[in-house]
């Protein structure tokens, strides 16, 4: 087992194993579109309709734009909504935060199942995305 550990010790200094930090450093706030579904490419329509029952994060890039999208699953009613909290750059990466709000008080609602989802259009920045 020394042996085994002594090894992998080796092979990480050798290879340059290390941690990658993320910089959340704000660099700015970014501009961004809210796209209604039609106006979604066919190819992230298909993706979203086929993830839309659970939560899912899903990026996707298409003639230089990055459109981002954060679903919250089957909800038992109507009248949800998603506020885009923060979307900035940072130095290394793109970094978005959303939040599902439910029907407000005293709203009316419909006992219909729904998937409340939002897609973001952005210009590309050719960084990763963190949710």
């Amino acid at each position: 087992m020394k042996k085994w550990c002594l090894m992998m010790l080796v092979i990480c200094i050798l290879t340059g194993c290390g941690v990658q930090t993320q910089d959340e450093e704000k660099v700015s706030d970014l501009e961004f579109t809210v796209l209604d579904l039609e106006k979604v490419p066919e190819e992230l329509r298909s993706v979203l309709e086929e993830k839309k029952i659970t939560p899912f994060k899903v990026t996707y890039e298409d003639e230089g734009y990055l459109y981002i999208c954060v679903g919250y699953g089957e909800q038992q009613t109507s009248g949800y909504s998603i506020v885009v909290e923060e979307l900035y750059l940072t130095s290394n990466a793109v970094y978005v935060d959303t939040e599902l709000l439910g029907p407000g008080k005293g709203e009316e609602t419909a006992a219909a199942t729904t998937c409340p989802y939002i897609v973001l259009k952005l210009q590309s920045m050719g960084k990763p995305v963190v949710f």
